[in-house]
C-alpha cells in the first residue's frame, strides 16, 4: 500500500511516539490530521508539518463518531493514551490504578465503535496501540499492562465484527517492546524502574537493546502499513533491533 495521498488520523500525534509516526507520514505524502487536547502543541505540529488538526478529548464518544464522519480516513491509528501513575502495588489508590483504563481503554472502545458503527470504508485499516507491557507485565504502572492487553483483545474483537457485517476494515495492535525515552509514559516508566535499581533511565533502557526513539517507531509503523506481508496479520512487535515482526497471524 502507498501511502501517498492516504487519508490517515492519528489520536495523540501532537506528542512522543505519535509526533513521531506524523513525521513519518508525512514524508510519505499522506493526509495527516491529528487528533490531541493540547491546543498549543497543536498548533505547533500543524504549522511545523502541514498537517489538519483537531483538538479533541479521545475519551468524548461523540468526538470519535463526529471526528470519523468528517474525516472518513483510510487509515485510523489510535496511539493517544494517559501516562500512568508509577508506584508498587501496596501504594496505589484505584484511581490511580486504573488511569489507563479510564483514558485508553475507554477511548479505544469508542474509537473502535465508531469505526464499526458508521462505519469506515472497505479497505479500511485501523491500529490499536498496545504495549510491551501487555506482554510482560508492568509492576511498578498499575494497571497498565493489564489495560494494554484488554486493547489488544479489543482489536481482535473488532476483527470479528467487521467479518461478521461484511465491512472489509482491518483492526491490528502494535506492540513497541521496549521503553521509549522523549515519549511521557516511556519517561515515567523508564524513571520509575531506574530509580528503584539505583540507576539512570537512560542506562536502564540500554537492556532493551538498540533504541527506538519516535521518529524510528514512525517508519516502523509506516513499513508495516506499506509492506504487504504485513497486511493480515493481528498483533505486530515493533522493536529497535528486530523491525517489525508478527506476533498474531491472520484471524478474528
Amino acid at each position: 500500500m502507498s501511502l501517498r495521498d492516504k487519508k490517515i488520523v492519528v489520536t495523540g500525534g501532537s506528542r512522543g511516539l505519535g509526533l513521531g509516526l506524523v513525521e513519518a507520514l508525512v514524508e510519505q505524502g499522506a493526509g495527516v490530521t491529528v487528533v490531541a487536547r493540547g491546543t498549543e502543541a497543536l498548533q505547533a505540529v500543524g504549522a511545523r508539518l502541514g498537517v489538519a488538526t483537531i483538538a479533541a478529548d479521545v475519551t468524548d464518544e461523540d468526538a470519535a463518531y463526529r471526528i470519523l464522519g468528517e474525516v472518513r480516513p483510510d487509515i485510523l491509528v489510535l496511539n493517544a493514551g494517559a501516562t500512568p501513575r508509577m508506584g508498587r502495588l501496596d501504594q496505589l489508590k484505584w484511581e490511580d490504578f486504573s488511569i489507563a483504563w479510564e483514558t485508553d481503554v475507554k477511548a479505544g472502545l469508542y474509537w473502535l465503535q465508531a469505526s464499526l458503527n458508521l462505519p469506515l470504508g472497505p479497505g479500511s485499516r485501523v491500529l490499536v496501540g498496545s504495549s510491551g507491557a501487555a506482554v510482560t507485565g508492568s509492576q511498578m504502572s498499575g494497571g497498565y499492562g493489564g489495560a494494554k492487553r484488554m486493547l489488544w483483545f479489543m482489536a481482535k474483537y473488532a476483527n470479528g465484527v467487521a467479518q461478521e457485517k461484511g465491512l472489509g476494515i482491518r483492526f491490528q495492535a502494535i506492540v513497541p517492546r521496549q521503553m521509549i525515552l522523549d515519549t511521557g509514559i516511556g519517561d515515567a516508566a523508564a524513571g520509575a524502574y531506574a530509580g528503584s535499581m539505583g540507576i539512570t533511565p537512560e542506562q536502564f533502557v540500554t537492556r532493551f537493546g538498540a533504541p527506538m526513539p519516535p521518529r524510528a517507531f514512525g517508519d516502523r509503523v509506516v513499513s508495516l502499513l506499506e509492506d504487504p506481508q504485513y497486511g493480515e496479520g493481528v498483533v505486530f512487535g515493533l522493536s529497535g533491533d528486530a523491525g517489525v515482526t508478527i506476533m498474531e497471524g491472520a484471524g478474528p
